[in-house]
């Protein structure tokens, strides 16, 4: 497997039980880049908000966007990949503002596909009967956004080579 190398900031996204997590670090291995892991960011009043089954509201998600986008801002010029659901085109522009350079990668996927991976996740804080919320806030990336869309179907290396192949056509970032 050859490496990328890349000095995008890229953010996985897409709604929960997309693969955010298997997928992020394998494409960041692709690239030769650090991974972050979003769900850390959140501060545990989220955590204890959707492990009971409350979505999340806007000014919840407001600290933890912040956070996402100030490592993301760090790690601008260097690259790196971190995950995170940016479901809306305004917590998307919330995280442009932080780190102008960054892309996303849209896992997507039809919603029997995704349902079925999260019934098999194992300690996962976010329940299945959040997904409905997911795919009722998501707004898809518009064509004004740096970012590619990438099927979920088929195994975790190879979504991850698809979204690495994907990368290559997008210009190289502004700092």
């Amino acid at each position: 497997m050859q490496q990328l190398h890349t000095p995008h900031v890229v953010v996985v996204m897409g709604v929960a039980g997309t693969g955010k997590t298997t997928i992020g670090p394998l494409l960041a291995a692709r690239l030769g880049v650090p991974y972050a892991e979003g769900d850390d960011f959140h501060p545990p009043a989220n955590i204890a908000k959707m492990t009971a089954g409350t979505p999340l509201t806007d000014e919840d998600r407001g600290p933890w966007l912040d956070a996402i986008g100030g490592w993301a801002h760090g790690r601008a010029g260097l690259g790196g990949v971190v995950s995170s659901s940016a479901l809306k085109r305004s917590y998307r522009d919330r995280l442009r503002a932080a780190a102008p350079g960054v892309v996303f990668v849209h896992l997507t996927g039809s919603r029997e596909l995704i349902e079925d991976r999260m019934s098999q996740r194992q300690g996962h804080f976010m329940p299945t009967a959040l997904l409905d919320s997911q795919f009722a806030t998501l707004q898809p990336l518009e064509p004004d956004e740096a970012g590619v869309a990438v099927d979920v179907a088929g195994a975790p290396e190879e979504i991850a080579e698809r979204a690495a192949n994907a990368l290559k056509d997008l210009p190289e970032p502004v700092q």
